[in-house]
This record gives structure tokens, sequence and C-alpha cells, in this order.
């Protein structure tokens, strides 16, 4: 099983943007920082997730993954699998067949304090666009 920890951020709502994924796997640890175009926080996070799970797919694929958030709209949304939010679902479409490629998936929403990694690379994407 490989943990993988995500996070999006933007500097101001509808502001650059970028994302975080920060995965432990077979003893090792890997580090991703996506600069992402102008969009609000929420959007970031999913797309955060959007990236992790591309990544996952091409370096470990067949793997168990146990993805953590600290945005409770992202877990929330994958979680039940269903989303109101017309921004919303067709990032939530993407990720469906995303997880789609994994025997077992497995979301988890964790405080910001555990996530500390993931956040530090979400920002340093935004500062990457100044």
């Amino acid at each position: 099983m490989i943990e993988v920890y995500t996070d999006g951020a933007s500097n101001s709502n509808l502001g650059l943007s970028g994302a975080g994924v920060y995965i432990k796997a077979n003893g090792q640890n890997y580090e991703y920082t996506f600069p992402l175009k102008v969009l609000s926080n929420h959007e970031a996070e999913f797309h955060a997730v959007i990236k992790a799970l591309e990544i996952c797919q091409k370096k470990f694929p067949n793997e168990v993954v146990s993805l953590r958030s600290d945005s409770q709209v992202v877990v929330d949304v994958i979680d039940k699998d269903f989303t109101k939010n017309k921004t919303f679902l067709p990032l939530l479409e993407v990720i469906r067949g995303e997880i789609s490629h994994f025997p077992y998936f497995f979301i988890k929403w964790i405080p910001e304090s555990n996530n500390k990694n993931a956040d530090r690379l979400a920002k340093k994407a935004i500062h990457m666009q100044r």
C-alpha cells in the first residue's frame, strides 16, 4: 500500500494556485509540485488529487492507494461519489476514471498539521509562477 498526501493552494480565491503531492512508497518518499492556472482553493485541491492519481498510475500501477487530504470538501465528494456543484462534477468524473485503475482506493481526511509536506509543495508551486 502506498500513502499519498495531497494539497492544493491558492494565493487568493481565484488566484494563482498550485498542487502538492507527497507519496510514501516502498520505504521512499516522493515529492511533486504542480503550478496550476487561476483556480479557487477547492478546485486546486481536486486537481492535486487528480495529479496524484496520475502519478500513481504511472509509477505504482496495481498498488493499493491510501490518499489523505486536509480538504473536507474533496474527501466528502470523493467518498460519497456525489456532488451537486457544477464546478466539481467534471473533476469528480476525472477522479472516478483514475480510481478505476487501482484494485483498492481509500481516501481519508487528515488535519492540516498532518499534511505539511503536501502543503509546502503546493505553496512552492504558487511561488514558481511569480
